[in-house]
């Protein structure tokens, strides 16, 4: 609920504040008197485009306030907390300052905020109707929206249902364009996987075949000094020798005195460490015994790693973990077949599923369809427009998570006459009469909000005018409304009545609103019955209307 609206410096407002009640809160006053000068103000703090020069002559920048009560679980809390600002204990705060070079900012709450989160915050809090209203019942893209309210149309199982047609869909279209990209290199795959099996390939088996085929080149140019060294040290060389050098002086030792002793004995060790050094030269030959066929079959063992590695663009030691990986695409293309009869099975099941929640929620639009007609119906009568037909239009539209029906309200102001939307075939005072019984009919959808009809009985009088008021005064009921009228009818059925004034000044001209108690009430709902010179006859009847 609009609590309270403080203006200043706007347009010919210099300070004006505005305390609002729950119920109907009308506003009246003298055409040109300023009464759309509030609505331009509301509409700035509420986001609104609307004049693009705001800011009263003389002033360096005009704001506005707008201050509104919060019931707990008004939908204005979700968009709160979606922009991070807290409501405060049930109020919330909207400020907004235009200044004289055209720049504009805003607070929610007193944090800063866009222009973006003040239309967001409108849409929870105020419904503004008039004759050219754009923002409510007229625009058919929200005509859909109002059936749903109206219908008290569950939507949930319909969108949970499109949610997981979607994402049926999505896996099968998924598993549709891997298993084609899979069969396109079905046949790489499979020479791959069997060209990799065939070779087998370790992990450091490269290295090793590596240092192999060094060390079996190398053998063949060292080989041959190594076989003349173990002759030398052999018995056809040294060990013979030093051998023989041992008998001699071990039979000429016993005349030697034992001079021959320690040289005996040195000699003895040396035998014995020639006789290692023959043995270690004699295994290093036989580790070197060169086979051609050897190197060859290592050297194409290598070649054949190396060759694979470079057709795959990875290391040799990468081979297995890439034939690996291969196969796990063929296995993966092998099974695609059974994965796909799957999936297409999920996703009929889930189109299905949609296509059921979809067809009960057009069943229950077109139950709620004509109920709405025949409620209109009941509605238009007492507005003098009994010969008018109200139709719900609904039509195919494309599927999506609020189900596939196009819905719009058409009206035929005569019976026979061709239907059409309501702001082309409506007169003024026909769209106003139109626009209010559709707000009857669809008041339950705007629990909470605050509802603006800005000379909407425009046009009508007399006992079609009191009927216009009743339906706006029902519709305060528990709520509020804001209603800028010139009817008596109307205004006599306010809960809160303010007028507009004018005031000309030698210097300028300010327009300010009056609060009307008991006795300034009935000369104000005089002076829209009989003009300027009020009567006895012309109060009288206001105290009437008032009364009625």
């Amino acid at each position: 609920m609009l609590r309270n609206l403080d203006i200043r410096d706007m347009l010919i407002i210099d300070r004006l504040e505005l305390d609002f009640q729950p119920g109907l809160n009308v506003l009246t006053g003298e055409t040109g008197a300023g009464k759309s000068i509030l609505l331009d103000a509301l509409g700035f703090v509420l986001g609104w485009r609307g004049r693009a020069e705001l800011v009263r002559a003389g002033a360096e920048q005009g704001e506005v306030t707008a201050l509104f009560d919060l019931p707990a679980g008004h939908p204005a809390e979700a968009v709160l907390a979606e922009a991070g600002i807290a409501a405060e204990d049930g109020e919330l705060i909207l400020r907004r300052v235009n200044s004289r070079d055209g720049r504009k900012t805003a607070w929610v709450n007193g944090t800063r905020a866009t222009g973006e989160l003040l239309r967001r915050l409108s849409d929870v809090l105020v419904e503004l109707h008039g004759q050219h209203d754009d923002r409510g019942l007229l625009n058919p893209r929200g005509h859909r929206t109002l059936l749903d309210a109206f219908a008290g149309a569950d939507l949930a199982p319909v969108r949970a249902a499109w949610r997981d047609w979607r994402q049926a869909r999505g896996a099968l279209d998924a598993a549709r364009e891997a298993a084609g990209a899979l069969r396109a290199e079905e046949e790489y795959l499979r020479h791959a996987v069997g060209e990799l099996d065939k070779l087998g390939p370790e992990p450091g088996e490269e290295e090793a075949l590596d240092s192999q085929r060094r060390l079996m080149q190398s053998a063949e140019r060292i080989r041959t000094d190594i076989a003349r060294a173990h002759a030398a040290l052999s018995n056809e060389g040294a060990e013979g020798l030093l051998g023989d050098a041992i008998r001699w002086l071990d039979g000429a030792s016993a005349g030697a005195e034992g001079r021959l002793d320690a040289p005996l004995e040195a000699l003895s060790r040396a035998m014995d460490a020639l006789g290692e050094a023959e043995q270690g030269v004699a295994d290093c030959l036989e580790a070197l015994a060169f086979d051609a066929h050897a190197l060859e079959a290592v050297e194409e063992r290598l070649f054949a790693l190396r060759g694979l590695a470079r057709k795959h663009d990875v290391l040799p030691d990468q081979l297995g973990g890439f034939a690996a990986e291969l196969r796990v695409r063929l296995d993966r293309l092998d099974s695609s077949e059974g994965d796909l009869a799957r999936l297409e099975k999920e996703a009929a099941a889930a189109a299905e599923a949609y296509d059921a929640a979809a067809a009960a929620l057009t069943a229950a639009r077109q139950e709620a369809a004509r109920r709405l007609e025949a409620a209109m119906a009941g509605e238009l009568a007492p507005l003098k427009m009994e010969r008018a037909v109200f139709t719900v239009a609904l039509g195919e539209a494309e599927p999506g998570p609020e189900g596939r029906d196009a819905v719009s309200f058409l009206v035929a102001t005569n019976p026979g006459a061709p239907a059409g939307a309501l702001n082309r075939i409506a007169s003024g005072g026909e769209l106003s009469r139109f626009l209010l019984a559709l707000k009857v009919c669809l008041s339950r959808e705007a629990e909470g909000v605050t509802m603006i009809f800005d000379e909407i009985d425009r046009g009508v009088g007399g006992a079609t005018a009191a009927a216009v008021g009743r339906r706006l005064a029902r519709l305060a009921d528990d709520g509020q409304v804001l209603v800028v009228t010139h009817s008596p009818q109307v205004a006599a059925l306010g809960g809160h009545h303010w007028r507009v004034e004018k005031r000309q000044g030698a210097d300028e001209t300010t327009s300010t609103v009056v609060p009307l108690d008991a006795e300034a009430r009935v000369d104000e709902i005089a002076r829209m019955l009989s003009g300027d010179t009020l009567t006895d006859a012309a109060r009288d009847a206001a105290r009437a209307l008032i009364a009625d």
